[in-house]
């Protein structure tokens, strides 16, 4: 696993793969300077400062890689990249370094690194972007809103990894009972009972963990849930029935250019 751009997105990443059960010492990680390793003296001597980050120095890349993203991407599975906005950022050619079927999280916006078709091209198998005009939108829109939810609903105290993580999964679920394929990872902003789900996911697992002030069993927090999202989705119906706000444009096909 890459992980290209070391800033507070991609810091959190690692910090959830690693949870779940990636290994440290087969994930690369770079910054605007290239690849973390242990020989990155401006972060060691700086390391108070970033302490996170000179942790991933230590842990990550047990090869000891040195270099930019092409060195990075040689022979990757899978890219997850919040770096810059793109076009042209990530090329077609460091794309073709990676192994076959590779999965491409290329999230940057307003434009990602590369555009989705250009990196199927280039071999990709599937790829994300933060955008909900393409195939596969990761942006945070489908995370944070629903996982708030869950926390307030609850009254938790905090925010844990394992709260993502049940988040995650529980989306996860949700897709493969829609039907994942290339163009269909993970649920789209237009399935509110997605959010429904993964808040009520945080809910519980928040009660599970000690860190929720009120205990409400599976049925009553959904009941709450669903009346706060269902009630929002409303709201915004007839905003755009009025005029009011603009309807949202079409989705583009994982291959198909605008």
């Amino acid at each position: 696993i890459v992980l290209n751009g070391a800033g507070a997105a991609n810091v959190a990443c690692a910090r959830l793969l690693f949870a779940y059960g990636a290994r440290p010492e087969n994930c690369l990680m770079l910054d605007s300077k290239g690849l973390l390793h242990l020989g990155r003296r401006d972060i060691e001597e700086r390391k108070d400062e970033f302490a996170y980050k000179w942790q991933l120095c230590q842990i990550t890349n047990r090869e000891g890689r040195t270099g930019g993203l092409s060195e990075a991407l040689s022979g990757a599975d899978v890219l997850i990249s919040y770096s810059k906005p793109g076009p042209g950022v990530i090329t077609a050619e460091q794309i073709r370094l990676m192994a076959k079927d590779a999965i491409c999280f290329v999230c940057a916006n307003p434009i990602p690194e590369i555009w989705p078709w250009e990196a199927k091209e280039a071999g990709a198998r599937i790829v994300a972007t933060g955008r909900s005009d393409f195939p596969n939108q990761v942006n945070n829109s489908i995370g944070f809103p629903a996982i708030f939810r869950g926390v307030l609903d609850v009254q938790a105290h905090t925010i844990t990894d394992e709260m993502c993580i049940a988040a995650a999964e529980e989306l996860a679920r949700f897709a493969e009972e829609q039907g994942i394929n290339e163009d269909y990872i993970a649920p789209t902003m237009e399935q509110p009972e997605a959010f429904v789900r993964e808040a009520v996911a945080v809910g519980l697992k928040a009660q599970e963990q000690g860190v929720a002030r009120l205990k409400l069993g599976p049925e009553e927090l959904r009941r709450r849930v669903e009346s706060a999202i269902m009630g929002a989705r409303r709201a915004h119906d007839s905003l755009v029935e009025s005029g009011c706000i603009p309807p949202a444009e079409g989705r583009l096909s994982g291959s198909q250019k605008p």
